[in-house]
């Protein structure tokens, strides 16, 4: 797949937020909370949905705010198609990674966050 910069990563809808999002201290919490505010549509797997399977709708970008072991796990077991992989900071692992590789799936380090203070603020 494309490499997608984090420029077109916030043009697109449907996003899902993949970590704590129900505790307002955590960064996942944080960057649902925004995402929303700025009008995106957003899902939560982790704390809010047990996988990535139980998402409703198309799914355009996942976004890791979660250990990556977590998030290895989450996507290993996704059947949905999704464009683009979001890893936040402190989310990476060198499988997680190799496993994004292998798979040929478009992913970035990156920021949601500093994303809508870029591009959408």
């Amino acid at each position: 797949g494309k490499h997608m910069e984090l420029e077109q990563v916030m043009e697109q809808k449907s996003f899902v937020v993949v970590g704590d999002t129900l505790n307002e201290e955590k960064y996942a919490a944080k960057i649902k909370r925004a995402m929303l505010e700025h009008g995106y549509q957003v899902q939560c797997v982790g704390k809010e949905l047990a996988s990535l399977n139980d998402v409703t709708g198309e799914i355009d970008i996942v976004d890791l705010c979660i250990r990556a072991d977590r998030g290895l796990e989450l996507l290993r077991n996704c059947e949905k198609p999704f464009k683009s992989v979001v890893i936040q900071p402190g989310a990476s692992s060198d499988e997680l990674v190799q496993y994004l590789q292998d798979h040929r799936i478009p992913y970035i380090d990156g920021c949601l966050l500093v994303g809508l203070k870029l591009y959408r603020p």
